[in-house]
């Protein structure tokens, strides 16, 4: 368990050393990458611990996407949930489109990525903005104030590995 967090936090690192090295380059930071976690508004976030009581309720479930890197995504998972591409790149949004063409506008859709610590992340602001362009209405982003393993592993929140 102790080196699943080394390794854990080591990637997380190295995410988000990568992601600012990459943004600080004027190509990059006109893209996808240059809309922050920050600017989603805060009623449009969940809670750790009312993302885990839905998921453990007999209340309907959300569709669950990851959309940070799909390393993360790999080590460890909220249970159920589905990869859908890495929100700070075009590929990224291209498969979050696919995941989600063809459900409902008003699908009850919760983003997550916890690379890093939410002012930082690279993921989430620009899935977000997509999913709204696309039309969906119900949208909510996970809120990981640190990154996944402190605000939702080290907590015993439902995951998969």
């Amino acid at each position: 368990m102790q080196l699943r967090k080394i390794s854990f936090n080591l990637v997380a690192f190295l995410s988000c050393f990568l992601f600012l090295a990459a943004v600080s380059s004027p190509t990059m930071a006109q893209g996808p990458a240059a809309i922050s976690a920050t600017t989603i508004p805060e009623s449009e976030l969940i809670q750790p611990a009312d993302l885990a009581k839905t998921l453990t309720s007999g209340s309907p479930k959300p569709l669950v996407l990851q959309v940070g890197p799909k390393v993360f995504f790999q080590e460890a998972r909220i249970t159920g949930s589905k990869y859908g591409g890495a929100g700070s790149s075009a590929q990224g949004l291209q498969l979050l489109e696919k995941t989600v063409l063809g459900m409902p506008k008003d699908q009850y859709i919760v983003l997550y990525c916890g690379c890093c610590p939410w002012n930082r992340c690279p993921n989430v602001g620009p899935a977000f903005a997509r999913l709204r362009e696309l039309g969906y209405t119900n949208v909510k982003v996970l809120y990981l104030a640190n990154n996944f393993g402190d605000d939702w592993v080290r907590k015993g929140y439902p995951q998969e590995h």
